[in-house]
């Protein structure tokens, strides 16, 4: 049964859930091979569409999945943030982009960070990785921003050759948990 997608707030941006302006952005994003790398790039419309459908379907199996980044000024949809955690996956992941024309403005930190003070005492996870291809400079030094760590490279089943990135634990964030639910498995 799919519950709520929560609403999250920070002083610039929106998270939320997805809904069918964010179609066409998100579809652009999935099919440019070099924006989404690391991502994963869908090769045409049609397999772009099912993955922003997938994301659905992850939030009504996991209760919760990729919100979508809102600019308050502008209202329009600037990317995506939140806890992944398909089948096969080593643990809940967050994972972080930002649509083209965003980057560089701090986007991806900001949500970010909400997302994961939301995942460690909303949904009670006590861990997060981010899962981040090697070479992606970007993401490691926003991992890096937040305060993770390099912990290890394994091989995702999705993606090939990925780096785990180790997020600080709500206790070390001061964060209080909802009923702490184990982060990795």
């Amino acid at each position: 049964m799919l519950n709520a997608i929560p609403r999250l707030e920070t002083e610039r941006l929106i998270l939320r859930g997805p809904a069918e302006q964010d179609i066409e952005p998100t579809i652009a994003f999935l099919m440019d091979p070099t924006r989404s790398e690391g991502f994963g790039t869908e090769p045409n419309r049609s397999r772009a569409w099912r993955w922003f459908a997938m994301n659905l379907g992850h939030w009504a199996l996991r209760g919760y999945g990729y919100f979508i980044i809102e600019d308050k000024a502008s209202s329009l949809p600037c990317g995506l943030v939140g806890i992944w955690a398909p089948e096969g996956w080593p643990e809940p992941e967050l994972g972080y982009v930002v649509f083209d024309g965003f980057e560089g403005r701090g986007i991806a930190y900001e949500a970010a960070i909400r997302a994961r003070e939301w995942a460690y005492t909303d949904l009670g996870l006590d861990s997060l990785g981010s899962h981040i291809v090697p070479g992606n400079a970007r993401s490691i030094a926003l991992a890096e921003r937040m305060g993770a760590r390099y912990e290890r490279t394994y091989t995702n089943p999705y993606m090939g050759e990925d780096m785990i990135y180790r997020h600080p634990s709500p206790a070390e964030l001061g964060l209080a948990a909802a009923g702490a639910k184990e982060g990795r498995g």
